[in-house]
């Protein structure tokens, strides 16, 4: 790709900037990964490269008394969105079974992790899934994005992708308890209902020639299941019993062997 005077992969350019992040930050990268719509599977041509990950200081800097950053916002332009969580905030977040955080802990497009952070996640942090949880995410997700932008007659076709994939991402959760796939095309196969897949095969083949801004009609076959579907999942998650694991330890001893390394 062509990147301002880069030449070379989207690979080598992100491990570039972790480079430079890590020398001008002075701090230790430690997963880096694609989110949003190329992770998921169904960018635009003209999609950007949305890149997040995860950084650990040394001790001194969470023992300091001054105010202090937990995230860093390096880059966002018209191809790079780069910005990254501090290890401890990315605890927190697992403590609080945030569905984010485990998007990216699966994401299928790795740019760069470390043997810590894999240990850390699969051993310690991947045990705080919680179904409520993520269902009240991928829920909300899915209303928030159907009634802000498919409800008009003209709609952008990519957002249908960002309604229903959060929809499926419910049914996986529901059916087999355990955080959903990253890829749309898995969640696709595995848990949509054999009589919509074809709708969903037709909007997948005219999106491919869309741009990001392009309006077409909407999709009254689609908009129907959603509304289903939204109305289904408010009511289930809801009823659910509250599945969160509470305790800190796990977390916090997993932290402290990464700051004292």
């Amino acid at each position: 790709m062509k990147y301002k005077d880069f030449n070379g992969t989207v690979d080598e350019l992100v491990l570039l900037k972790v480079k430079e992040i890590e020398e001008r930050e002075h701090i230790k990268v430690l997963h880096v990964v694609e989110s949003g719509s190329r992770a998921w599977g169904f960018a635009s041509p003209d999609s950007d490269y949305d890149v997040r990950f995860i950084y650990v200081r040394d001790e001194d800097f969470y023992l300091s008394l001054k105010k202090t950053e937990d995230y860093i916002d390096w880059e966002l332009n018209d191809v790079l969105d780069i910005n990254g969580w501090d290890l401890k905030k990315a605890l927190q977040h697992f403590h609080r079974s945030n569905a984010t955080m485990f998007e990216w802990s699966n994401s299928p497009v790795v740019y760069y992790t470390t043997e810590e952070w894999q240990q850390l996640y699969d051993r310690v942090a991947s045990r705080y899934f919680s179904c409520k949880s993520a269902l009240y995410h991928y829920y909300g997700t899915a209303s928030k994005n159907y009634h802000t932008y498919l409800r008009e007659d003209m709609v952008k076709y990519k957002k249908y992708f960002y309604v229903l994939r959060p929809i499926l991402a419910c049914k996986w959760i529901e059916e087999k308890k355990c955080p959903p796939p990253v890829l749309f095309s898995e969640l696709y196969e595995a848990v949509l209902e054999e009589e919509m897949k074809p709708a969903v095969e037709d909007l997948v083949a005219k999106k491919m020639n869309m741009t990001e801004a392009e309006k077409a009609p909407k999709i009254e076959i689609l908009n129907r299941y959603i509304e289903e579907k939204l109305e289904y999942y408010k009511v289930f998650s809801e009823a659910m019993e509250d599945d969160r694991t509470l305790e800190w330890e796990p977390l916090e001893d997993g932290f402290r062997r990464i700051v004292r390394r």
